[in-house]
């Protein structure tokens, strides 16, 4: 995509400042949403003793941080956005992991989660990102530090589905196993989104490498027999 290699020109174009201004409008109000439905979820996974509940408010955690990162490095050069991503793919791995050990504990300790407290804090938490993925919708392509923002809050939408559909199932058989299974695939989903990320970012870094001005190649010779660079 375009964003990759050209990134580093595009500050200069007429009308990024207002497309810079108009996405940290969306970060700030998607950090804000994130910061309050980690509150929220929390206090009712722990109440309710689902892993997957407590999955997903360490989640939404994890998002505010990361939009805010995205903030921070909004219209600087391409290299600190790419880095920022890395940051940001290495945050959502360490999620993924964070996860698998609740998982493990839960199934250690045969918990069963309070089903009507799942479905209820879990629709809550999906029309909360429901908002985010429709607001970052339309920056997701840009570079890897947006399109990680993007990816952080879909994650967070298939993950809000599958905590109803475990309230569901573990409403219907007694048991705490669909509470598991599906923390342990929110977990997987992470791990996922964290290679995606990062391997844009790397993308991106070696884009700027080779696009610095020292690599142009010289393409004639100025009068006095100097070289003459592109670029």
């Amino acid at each position: 995509m375009s964003a990759h290699c050209c990134g580093h020109h595009r500050e200069e174009l007429d009308g990024e400042p207002l497309r810079q201004a108009a996405y940290r409008r969306i970060l700030w109000l998607v950090l804000a949403i994130n910061a309050a439905m980690f509150g929220v979820e929390i206090g009712a996974g722990l109440a309710a003793g689902s892993a997957s509940l407590q999955a997903d408010a360490v989640d939404f955690l994890g998002d505010a941080a990361n939009y805010a990162i995205s903030l921070f490095v909004v219209g600087m050069a391409l290299r600190y956005r790419a880095a920022a991503a890395l940051v940001k793919g290495a945050t959502m791995a360490l999620f993924g992991m964070w996860v698998l050990g609740i998982t493990a504990w839960h199934v250690s300790n045969g918990t069963l989660p309070h089903a009507v407290t799942m479905g209820g804090i879990g629709s809550t938490a999906l029309v909360a990102n429901a908002a985010s993925f429709w607001l970052l919708w339309r920056h997701r392509t840009r570079d890897a530090n947006m399109r990680s923002a993007w990816i952080c809050t879909r994650n967070d939408v298939l993950g809000n589905l599958a905590v109803l559909l475990a309230a569901a199932g573990v409403f219907g058989t007694g048991t705490g196993w669909p509470d598991v299974i599906v923390a342990a695939a929110m977990a997987a989903l992470a791990l996922q989104g964290s290679v995606t990320v990062m391997r844009q970012a790397r993308s991106e870094f070696r884009s700027n490498t080779a696009m610095k001005p020292g690599s142009l190649p010289i393409v004639g010779l100025r009068h006095g027999g100097r070289p003459e660079r592109r670029g």
